[in-house]
């Protein structure tokens, strides 16, 4: 089966480097406007299954006509492009997926569902760790229960070794980034459906040592679909990034600040927005090749055999220093490539558009992530 990724940055090439050791795969298109960051990453790999090719994602026509003769098509650009990407795939009879992430974003591709049904193919918006990965489990655990009456969803990517002042290092786009923290944060409160401001609500959570005590607060996109799928079944449901103490009060003063506005502003004889400023700072000041971790603990407190049961899921990945593939490339990536597969080989038979926590069961999904050393404790408490 061939499949097809579009963009070869952190993502993608943790993707194909991930569909070129599974298998059942015959080929693998690493597509992306850069050709020579292409090879660079195909070289790496150092698998004849990996093709680059140059293509341009704002070229319509062109991305349909590579789509075609791939079972699977695999966005890993930025969520900016899953609109147009979903439609293209639907047109070339390719299955998509993409790493999501923005809520706008995905209710237009939401209206593509019925076209998509026409077209015997599935488009998954919002794979990956959060939302992907972690809403799947939330969403399957929820089955397990006669009633449920909280879900919270806990997640963060941290630098192994912290640095002042923010305490973070980038692990995946600044624009991703400054998404999460801005708008709102969609959660369930006494059923219904309620929009909280991001960077707010900071709580304190703990993990195993060496992490001990960090905090958790608001941000937008992680909780994909799942309010509206719980509405009025669950009491209370959210979703809150995690990061070292600290860290959300600094960041959210920058941004209070305007750092992130869309402001003119004059550089010399250039003139930039405030928010693109902003990125480039970031980027020269938090990107590095740290070792980082990722961070999962989903909870469901609710009624199982008429008692009052919680039941926690919780991961902590690291950055594998045999690959050299982060900790979030790995924990995004990987449960991406394993959801393409699924659907490729019929285990997921679904069509339309559906994110990951409507189609994917639960088992096969873990048991797929527990190859690739991805770890998910389960426990009742």
């Amino acid at each position: 089966m061939n499949y097809l990724i579009i963009g070869s940055g952190l993502m993608g090439s943790a993707l194909a480097f991930d569909l070129s050791r599974s298998d059942g795969v015959s080929g693998i298109t690493l597509a992306d406007i850069d050709i020579d960051r292409a090879e660079r990453v195909a070289a790496s790999i150092g698998s004849p299954l990996v093709k680059p090719k140059r293509v341009d994602v704002n070229d319509y026509d062109a991305i349909i006509e590579l789509m075609n003769g791939h079972v699977c098509s695999i966005g890993a650009v930025s969520y900016r492009f899953n609109y147009a990407l979903s439609k293209a795939a639907i047109e070339a009879g390719s299955h998509y997926l993409d790493l999501g992430g923005n809520d706008e974003v995905v209710a237009r591709q939401m209206t593509l569902h019925d076209l998509a049904l026409r077209n015997d193919v599935l488009i998954v918006p919002n794979c990956g760790l959060a939302p992907g990965m972690a809403n799947v489990i939330a969403a399957r655990a929820a089955e397990k229960f006669e009633s449920v009456e909280n879900m919270r969803i806990r997640v963060g990517g941290l630098p192994r070794y912290p640095k002042p002042p923010l305490n973070y290092q980038l692990v995946f786009s600044v624009e991703g980034l400054i998404n999460e923290y801005s708008g709102k944060s969609v959660t369930l409160r006494q059923g219904r459906i309620t929009e909280i401001e991001t960077m707010t609500e900071i709580e304190s959570i703990e993990f195993p040592p060496p992490f001990d005590k960090l905090e958790a607060f608001h941000t937008s996109g992680g909780a994909s679909t799942l309010p509206a799928m719980f509405e009025g079944k669950v009491t209370n449901l959210d979703y809150k990034t995690i990061r070292y103490p600290g860290h959300c009060e600094r960041f959210k003063t920058l941004l209070d600040l305007g750092f992130g506005s869309a402001e003119p502003i004059t550089v010399g004889s250039n003139v930039m927005t405030a928010k693109e400023l902003f990125y480039e700072m970031l980027k020269k000041r938090l990107s590095g090749d740290s070792p980082d971790v990722v961070l999962v603990r989903v909870e469901l407190e609710g009624t199982k055999n008429g008692t009052r049961k919680t039941l926690r899921y919780e991961l902590i990945d690291s950055y594998d220093t045999n690959t050299n593939i982060t900790a979030m490339m790995r924990t995004t990536s990987y449960p991406t490539s394993v959801i393409a597969q699924l659907i490729a080989h019929g285990s997921i038979v679904e069509r339309g558009v559906l994110p990951p926590e409507q189609c994917v069961p639960l088992d096969p999904f873990l048991a797929e992530l527990r190859k690739r050393d991805i770890n998910i404790k389960e426990q009742w408490l």
